[in-house]
């Protein structure tokens, strides 16, 4: 039988993290949900227990606890908010999987505030060096989970990183979330794939895709 996982979700409340937790929810998966809104976190609770009765999630208060009890760390968190994040998970976070999901993007989505050299996951992976940083997830939009399959065609979801079988890890839930996993590559990958969000975001906004769009690769 196989080992069910824990996934803490930090931030679960967000448009990103609310989106993550109810797809995942589908999946042999235990999820350890964190916000700062303990109200919507518990109604976020209710919600999925609903719709997925056999799901098994738990709101934490802390999110030391959340990461120490978990397999794989999602910080579902703006990138302006990712130093802060990583210090106080640091020391949980030692030899697990941490999702990277955010895009560094400036305030008018004309640019990145990283530069070229990097990404928002290397940064992170830098800020945890004992961790095994995924880049994931930060290709599609919140609405996307609800609607993963798009003019008849699954969106593709592109993974990045280091370690092997951490990248195996994540494909499963980019699958389980109901995306086409993609490696992308190492964790360099990663700064093409949030430019490449920087751009669906800057094209979203000129055609009005209203917010439900999403990358595919099209090959025979």
């Amino acid at each position: 039988m196989q080992t069910k996982q824990s996934i803490a979700i930090l931030g679960a409340t967000g448009n990103m993290g609310s989106a993550l937790a109810k797809s995942l929810a589908k999946g042999n998966y235990r999820l350890l949900l964190k916000s700062s809104n303990p109200k919507k976190l518990q109604a976020l609770v209710r919600e999925i227990k609903t719709s997925h009765p056999g799901a098994d999630l738990e709101a934490i208060d802390c999110p030391t606890e959340a990461c120490w009890e978990a397999d794989i760390i999602i910080p579902a968190i703006p990138y302006t908010a990712q130093e802060e994040v990583a210090a106080k998970i640091k020391e949980f976070a030692n030899q697990k999987i941490v999702v990277s999901i955010a895009n560094p993007l400036n305030a008018t989505y004309n640019g990145l505030v990283t530069d070229p050299d990097t990404s928002a996951a290397e940064e992170l992976q830098k800020l945890l060096p004992h961790s095994k940083v995924i880049k994931a997830f930060n290709t599609t939009f919140a609405a996307d989970f609800a609607q993963p399959v798009i003019d008849g065609k699954q969106v593709d979801g592109f993974v990045a990183g280091n370690d092997p079988q951490s990248l195996e890890t994540v494909s499963e839930m980019v699958r389980t979330a109901g995306f086409n996993p993609i490696v992308a590559g190492d964790l360099k990958a990663s700064r093409t794939l949030e430019n490449m969000q920087l751009f669906l975001i800057q094209l979203t906004l000129k055609y009005d895709y209203n917010w439900l769009a999403g990358w595919k690769i099209l090959h025979n």
